[in-house]
């Protein structure tokens, strides 16, 4: 049997790539200290590994395809294929940063002031292409984790990635420059590429992956309404295209469902039920595909 080998990410992103993972439609599980989990999808072969890792061995088509975040893909300098944009991470559905920061009394503001400057970072060739574009000459090293804890003492200045800000703000930093916006990223081998079963592997899990992603924000709301209180309804009612209105059975009175944001529902039912609308039911989603 043909099969897909897939690298996904262990670590702090692992819970929210297999949560989107089941919302797609496939099951993983992992047993402790395990790097293989199974997945009830006989095409699928998948392996975890650091997401700092996954982009150089889809390169080396030790992997056909990954998830890694767009950060690890430049820090690496892979050439792969991006087969999809999955904008989620570890606690929020955002794109996350890599920020140059220092300590809030520090005088350094700009990123001129770096110039000969010692940052710390887990992102050294992304760092250091930055201050080479901003014309600037630092001293970049390794950082092998805790990087915020390293300024001032040990570091004048850090490279890191942020989701919320919150551990820089604990940790008395404050942003200088943003380096990159990164999100997560299917990723393909060239070569695998090519094959059109992995192509079209692949692009079938994109559009199950990024369904699931669209499905978050959305949910379903379905109301029946008095025929002569259709339009009155339809006035305040968003929807993703047009709502869809239905007769009901040996009766005046319609039923109609649409699909919108779920920010939306909160002042919106209140003004569907003064509109005439009643049986209104709010409803979750798992996919949506356009």
């Amino acid at each position: 049997m043909l099969k897909l080998r897939l690298g996904l990410p262990k670590g702090s992103l692992q819970e929210a790539t297999f949560q989107l993972f089941k919302q797609a439609g496939f099951n993983l599980s992992v047993r402790s200290r395990s790097y293989f989990p199974t997945v009830n999808d006989p095409e699928l072969e998948v392996v975890l590994m650091r997401a700092q890792e996954i982009p150089r061995y889809v390169n080396d088509g030790v992997l056909d395809a990954g998830l890694s975040g767009l950060d690890w893909i430049m820090e690496n300098g892979a050439d792969v294929v991006e087969v999809a944009d999955l904008v989620y991470a570890k606690n929020t559905s955002n794109p996350i940063r890599l920020v140059i920061a220092v300590s809030n009394d520090s005088e350094i503001n700009t990123v001129s002031d770096l110039k000969g400057k010692r940052i710390a970072t887990e992102l050294v060739r992304v760092t250091n292409n930055f201050l080479k574009q901003n014309g600037v000459e630092a001293f970049v090293e390794y950082s092998y984790g805790a990087t915020e804890v390293k300024v001032p003492h040990l570091v004048d200045a850090i490279a890191d990635i942020t989701e919320t800000g919150s551990s820089l703000k604990a940790n008395n930093l404050r942003v200088i420059a943003t380096v990159l916006q990164s999100t997560t990223k299917l990723h393909a081998n060239k070569q695998a590429w090519q094959d059109p079963w992995k192509k079209e592997k692949l692009q079938s899990l994109s559009v199950l992956l990024q369904g699931a992603l669209r499905a978050r924000s959305k949910v379903g709301l379905k109301m029946n309404v008095p025929g002569n209180k259709l339009k009155e309804l339809l006035d305040v009612l968003p929807a993703m295209k047009q709502p869809t209105v239905s007769q009901l059975v040996q009766s005046d009175w319609l039923a109609v469902e649409t699909i919108l944001e779920e920010k939306l529902v909160r002042e919106l039912i209140p003004a569907l039920k003064k509109a005439g609308a009643q049986d209104i039911i709010e409803y979750p989603l798992t996919k949506v595909i356009p």
